[in-house]
């Protein structure tokens, strides 16, 4: 039952595979088939049983079906049977057909290739022209190419050359002319890098040969303009001038001509002037730029070019060693240093970053600093003012000019103000020479006046005021001589010079009113100075030409206040500022006075020397003569003339002249009685000397020289008479007892004077009497006085001592 209940299960299942196998694909049959050996032990059999009866069921049916439809297949096979010779027959029709197509087709066939070769060489041909349409314009660019080359073209070239690689090129790349051309293109490049490489030294080089032509362009409107705009200035204050002062018309019309032929002369320089631009062909630049630029390399031609331009700028600052010498040296340097930086200029604004402002202003540095230092060192070779003038004028010109351009010239100006301190120098040298001429065609005389015209004439030249003088009638005397006016007109002369320097400065009037009158200064405190000095201790000058000297200064000491108005009328400025330099004509003229009057008493001392020399004294006279000797004569009427010339000094130099001229006598004829190489001298030569002391005396009491007061002029002797009156009187006690004492008569005489003279006039009568022993009586007086003599020698000589040890 068991087994009856098992098989019953089973059945089911196996009828369900079944099914899935029949119904399913083939490729899940084996997972099917896997489950009837998994389940249980007979499973295996009894499936194939039932696979057994199952096909025994599908054979059955087909039996049936291949039963139903047999008489259909015999029938079927009946007609085909039929057909086979239908069939034959249509097979020999068809084929007999075909051969006749065959035979009829061949000459179709031949046509038709005919056809298709044509139709193939005509795709050809097509394929040609779109192909060599493809090449044309490459080969046209090409030629272009060589066009543009050959033409000089080269940027154009360069630019052809972009279009053929990026845009031509690259459609007919498989072809090998393009790979030639491909390959020729850099070698075009470098040529034509070369070519305007070329160019741009032959452009290097020209400009170098045209930079004097440029900068002399350059400069000459530079100064075109400044000329103008100094003739608007003047129109300007011309016009202010007009609303302010409606009457004065007639520096109006001179402004109004100077500013209309400044107009004209613009107008005619115009057509004359030409710009950088018409000088010099910036193409090169430009054209080797562009191609440095297309080729990528423009940091290499911007090196170089500024590398060649550097070496320019050596060579221009490089100055000639003759530069120096004349104006058109200096003209040459400056025109070449403009004429390079114009083109510097020119450059920096019309390309693009070639030259920089900062590379400019580099250059420009370097540039200044060995202008400077060239013309520190070639103008200190400069003596004449002139040239200094007209390099100063260049330089003025060379910064205004560049300072149109944008350069900073700051430094030059300042350059300026030590040439300007040459230029004093020259100028004080040059005007040395000046006052050395005058000095030297002067008469030293008053300037003698006959008319009115003449006397006119001088007052022109010189501010002379003199109400006294202006009341005499011809012919009169200005007290000054020719020199006098002389002097102040080329004073005037100086302080033009000077300021034609300080003009186009761009400094204001109270600097340029300070440079005037600190280079005036300098004119008088050094040159006019010096010169006055040298003059006055010439040998040639007398005492006359020293009383003109002194009367000159005077005046011209006078005439400095003048002198500073004249200044101030030129600078405007006025002499109440508190910054105003001073004139220093009071101590110049001042310091010169006290020289001549120096001189006067060294000239008038070594006059009263040469007289002294000629004195002619009989030391062993046992009498004089009587009246004084005829040298000391002589000397004194001398003085007298020479104090008369002094009636035009200051009263003061003439005193002191007169004092000193007596003193120096008194102490003269004090030497020669005390002269060591005199050893003896006779009662009779003290008296004679006596008399011509006495002499003295009496032109010194004559007064001479008006002004002294009592006997002043006299004291001048008072050391000789007092020791004259010694030995006159013979008063030795009284001298002897009152020495040392305030009231003492005898107080100028110096004890050891006294013991000197003594002593050679002791020899002196030991002399006399020996020569005069006939008379016994004569000799007992000489021997007593001869005695007295030695007692008073001994008192002095121990006199002497005591002082000696005293001190």
């Amino acid at each position: 039952m068991a087994e009856n209940g098992e098989g019953l299960g089973t059945v089911p299942e196996h009828e369900r595979i079944l099914q899935e196998i029949e119904s399913t694909d083939t490729a899940c049959v084996g997972p099917t088939l896997r489950s009837v050996y998994d389940d249980q032990p007979n499973a295996h059999k009894k499936f194939m049983e039932k696979l057994d009866a199952c096909i025994r069921n599908h054979d059955k049916e087909i039996e049936k079906m291949c039963n139903f439809h047999h008489q259909g297949f015999v029938d079927a096979i009946t007609e085909l049977l039929k057909v086979r010779t239908d069939a034959e027959k249509l097979k020999v029709q068809v084929t007999d057909t075909n051969r006749k197509f065959q035979d009829a087709g061949k000459e179709v066939i031949v046509q038709t290739e005919d056809i298709i070769r044509c139709r193939i060489q005509q795709r050809n041909i097509t394929t040609v022209v779109e192909k060599l349409q493809l090449c044309l314009p490459v080969l046209e660019m090409y030629s272009k190419l060589k066009e543009q080359m050959s033409a000089k073209r080269y940027y154009s070239a360069l630019k052809t050359m972009e279009q053929l690689e990026n845009v031509y090129f690259p459609r007919v790349s498989q072809y090998r002319f393009c790979q030639l051309m491909i390959e020729n293109l850099p070698k075009l490049r470098e040529d034509i890098k070369e070519i305007s490489m070329s160019d741009l030294k032959d452009f290097l080089e020209s400009i170098r040969k045209h930079s004097d032509k440029i900068g002399e362009t350059a400069m000459k409107q530079a100064q075109q303009q400044k000329t103008f705009s100094v003739a608007l200035q003047k129109q300007n204050r011309v016009q202010f001038g007009k609303n302010m002062h409606f009457n004065d018309r007639i520096p109006e019309e001179r402004n109004e001509v100077e500013l209309k032929r400044a107009f004209e002369e613009e107008d005619e320089n115009e057509e004359e002037v030409l710009t950088v631009q018409d000088l010099v062909d910036f193409s090169p630049v430009y054209r080797c730029l562009h191609i440095y630029s297309v080729l990528g390399d423009e940091e290499t031609f911007e090196n170089y070019y500024r590398k060649q331009r550097k070496k320019q700028a050596r060579l221009v600052l490089q100055p000639q060693s003759n530069m120096h010498e004349t104006v058109d040296g200096y003209r040459r340097y400056f025109t070449q240093i403009v004429g390079f930086f114009v083109v510097e200029d020119h450059i920096l604004h019309v390309t693009q970053g070639l030259v920089t402002r900062a590379y400019t202003d580099e250059l420009w540095n370097m540039a200044l600093s060995k202008i400077i230092a060239v013309l520190r060192a070639h103008s200190s070779y400069c003596t004449d003012p002139d040239l200094v003038l007209e390099l100063k004028n260049l330089i003025v010109l060379f910064a205004d000019t560049l300072q149109g351009y944008g350069f900073p010239v700051n430094r030059l100006f300042d350059l300026l103000f030590e040439i300007r301190d040459q230029y004093n120098e020259t100028l004080l040298k040059k005007w040395a020479g000046v006052f050395r001429d005058i000095f030297e065609e002067d008469n030293y005389s008053p300037i003698p006046i006959v008319n009115e015209e003449e006397y006119k004439v001088v007052i022109s030249k010189f501010p002379f005021q003199d109400p006294d003088l202006e009341k005499q009638s011809f012919p009169k005397k200005f007290p000054m001589s020719q020199s006098v006016p002389h002097i102040y007109i080329q004073v005037k002369e100086f302080i033009y010079a000077s300021l034609k320097f300080s003009e186009s400065l761009h400094r204001s009037s109270t600097e340029i009113d300070d440079m005037l009158r600190k280079s005036t200064n300098l004119l008088l405190t050094r040159t006019l100075s010096s010169c006055l000095l040298n003059l006055i201790r010439k040998p040639h000058i007398g005492l006359t030409e020293l009383v003109q000297i002194i009367i000159n200064t005077t005046h011209l000491e006078q005439a400095c206040r003048y002198l500073e108005d004249f200044i101030t009328n030129i600078t405007n400025i006025s002499q109440e500022t508190v910054h105003t330099t001073r004139l220093y004509g009071l101590s110049t003229f001042k310091d010169a006075r006290h020289a001549a009057e120096g001189e006067i008493y060294t000239k008038l001392n070594q006059k009263i020397d040469e007289f002294v020399q000629l004195a002619d004294y009989d030391w062993t006279m046992s009498e004089p003569d009587g009246r004084a000797s005829g040298y000391l004569m002589d000397l004194i009427n001398f003085l007298r003339s020479i104090f008369q010339v002094f009636t035009h000094l200051p009263g003061k130099v003439a005193q002191t002249a007169c004092m000193s001229a007596c003193q120096h006598l008194s102490t003269s004829l004090m030497q020669m009685l005390l002269d060591s190489e005199l050893k003896q001298i006779s009662m009779g030569a003290v008296q004679q000397f006596n008399l011509d002391v006495i002499q003295c005396e009496l032109f010194a009491s004559s007064e001479p020289v008006p002004g002294f007061q009592g006997d002043t002029l006299q004291l001048a002797f008072i050391d000789l008479r007092q020791l004259l009156d010694l030995f006159m009187v013979w008063d030795w006690s009284t001298y002897l007892a009152d020495y040392g004492q305030p009231a003492s008569k005898y107080l100028r005489v110096n004890p050891n004077t006294a013991l000197t003279l003594l002593e050679k006039v002791h020899r002196g009568m030991k002399d006399t009497s020996k020569k005069n022993n006939i008379f016994a009586q004569f000799r007992k007086n000489d021997r007593d006085k001869q005695k007295l003599i030695e007692t008073v020698v001994k008192q002095l000589r121990s006199l002497v001592n005591g002082m000696s040890q005293h001190t």
